[in-house]
């Protein structure tokens, strides 16, 4: 076998780092043609070439199946899933060159640790460290994949392996949501039941300096709520003829960013609070005309709560900032009145759902019209992502009922990942208790549960744990909704499987100082994957 010492492990994962396969480049569709070749090279998908697969995400890319079947009449199966993109590679700096070259990049840092920071000098001196784009999340979980893969055609099993491992999940996981009905349809034809799904993801630190060894039975959700501000045009020499959407804006992200009141803390664990990812105005180009359309977008994690107390909770913030606009707005045209003598106006801000805009659009102009209007944008902004359609879609919409304005327009942007867990299932639950007590027995080591992995997962897209119904607020208030953008809900009710997230040791995620325990990741991490795996075909 080729993929089952440390050292043969190690050579592994740099082949799969030295593709630089960043989301939406060629190499993360030549990536998924080499795995599929190194795993169509294993002697029992010789004999059964239809188990390795490629399969379109209908958007030029693949992701990857390879199912090793222990017999014709063995159903019990454990999938194992992964994701072979990474983020881009800027923040390398004079490292760029090395980042998809892990021993070059670890042996220029030792030469230069002087340069690094004091936390990466420290583990520069222990010697277990493997640096580069990509080592930690997640290569290293699909090495390890592929190293059970490989025991499995070898026997080594009590049931079935499935491999699935997927692009995108660093952008919108067009690859895991266009997995989950190619993995109902799998176990119609190939007479699987899927017992249990295990993803590799890495421990992340719950705070700085946090070195607690977790493994997850869930992972958490995250919705990426907008905020559209419509204010008044006029000319920076009489602002107070109207109303600045910059300044609408900044007050919501007053209102949002790092408050502590959107955590959600359940069984002790608590979800990060809302940060910013985007503002901007919408101005095309340099005028004196003060911006008068902005936005901005909002990271939101969620674990238990409605999506309908969400979004009242965002309504409820928004409108908080529409009081405070209009305070400010009457304070200073009070006082700047006093200048002039003249008698200041007051502004009032409406507050609207993008489902209530639009309803709005089509009482006054009907619904022909409106849905006319949302092709044509479509059509025009084809070539951009799905934020930026979705920020046009409410642009236009918003400019067809201006005589509403000023206001704010909450919006749902794509992705939305929901918040999943096993953490109450009996299966699961018995799983870890094992886990934690072999971790322990045979390598000394302290393994605490946690109920979500809060880095944002492909776990998301296995199973549904909300109902139809409870999603009607996203749908309807997300623009691109069945127009570019959903999920596989009737595929994601019928793949329900439980799950677990075991992964290895590593450092700063999506910086450039990212790194692998390789040490622990290929002797006690694929023990605890092969003993897990065992542990689930144990009737």
């Amino acid at each position: 076998m080729k993929w089952q010492t440390p050292q043969q492990l190690k050579q592994l994962l740099c082949r799969l780092v030295e593709y630089p396969s960043i989301s939406g480049t060629e190499a993360e569709i030549s990536l998924a043609k080499f795995i599929a070749e190194q795993l169509r090279a294993i002697d029992y998908f010789r004999g059964n070439n239809e188990f390795v697969q490629l399969h379109p995400t209908g958007d030029g890319r693949y992701f990857v199946t390879a199912l090793v079947k222990k017999a014709e009449q063995v159903r019990d199966t454990v999938v194992l899933i992964s994701h072979f993109d990474v983020v881009d590679v800027q923040d390398y700096g004079m490292w760029k060159d090395a980042a998809f070259s892990p021993e070059e990049l670890t042996k220029r840092f030792y030469e230069q640790k002087q340069q690094l920071p004091s936390s990466v000098q420290a583990d520069l001196e222990k010697g277990e460290w493997l640096f580069g784009r990509g080592v930690m999340d997640m290569k290293c979980g699909l090495a390890l994949h592929m190293s059970l893969i490989e025991q499995a055609c070898h026997g080594a099993f009590a049931g079935n392996l499935l491999l699935l491992t997927v692009p995108d999940e660093e952008a919108n996981s067009v690859g895991m949501r266009a997995a989950a009905p190619v993995l109902v349809e799998m176990a119609e034809k190939y007479e699987l039941t899927y017992r249990l799904v295990i993803n590799s993801e890495p421990m992340f630190a719950r705070y700085p300096g946090d070195k607690t060894n977790y493994i997850y039975t869930g992972s958490i959700g995250k919705a990426l709520p907008g905020f559209y501000c419509y204010g008044k045009e006029t000319h920076v020499g009489e602002p107070f003829a109207g109303l600045n959407a910059n300044f609408m804006v900044a007050q919501i992200a007053s209102e949002l960013e790092l408050n502590t009141d959107f955590c959600e803390v359940f069984d002790g664990e608590a979800s990060p609070p809302p940060t910013s990812l985007l503002q901007t105005d919408l101005k095309e180009e340099y005028s004196v005309q003060i911006p008068h359309r902005a936005v901005a977008l909002f990271n939101l994690f969620l674990q238990q709560k409605p999506l309908d107390d969400v979004t009242d909770s965002l309504i409820a913030a928004a409108k908080r900032a529409a009081k405070r606009i209009e305070k400010h707005y009457d304070s200073e045209a009070s006082r700047f009145a006093k200048f002039e003598t003249s008698v200041p106006k007051p502004i009032l801000i409406n507050v609207f759902t993008f489902a209530e805009l639009r309803k709005k659009a089509v009482d006054m102009f009907g619904s022909k019209k409106v849905e006319q209007l949302e092709a044509s944008v479509l059509s025009m902004e084809a070539a951009k992502d799905d934020r930026e359609k979705t920020i046009a879609l409410v642009d236009r919409l918003a400019m067809l009922c201006k005589d509403f304005a000023p206001m704010i327009v909450l919006f749902y942007a794509p992705p939305y990942y929901p918040a999943v867990s096993s953490g109450s299932d009996p299966f699961v639950q018995r799983l870890v208790a094992k886990l934690q007590k072999y971790a322990q027995e045979k390598h000394g080591i302290l393994l605490v549960r946690q109920h979500y992995f809060p880095g944002i997962s492909d776990l998301s897209y296995v199973g549904l744990q909300q109902s139809f119904v409870s999603l009607q607020t996203l749908t309807e208030n997300m623009p691109i909704w069945d127009c570019g953008y959903q999920l596989p809900l009737d595929a994601l009710a019928k793949w329900d499987v439980p799950m677990l997230n075991i992964g290895p040791i590593g450092r700063d995620a999506h910086q450039w100082t990212e790194r692998l325990n390789v040490r622990f990741a290929f002797k006690e991490l694929k023990e605890w994957l092969e003993y897990i795996v065992g542990e689930t075909f144990v009737k």
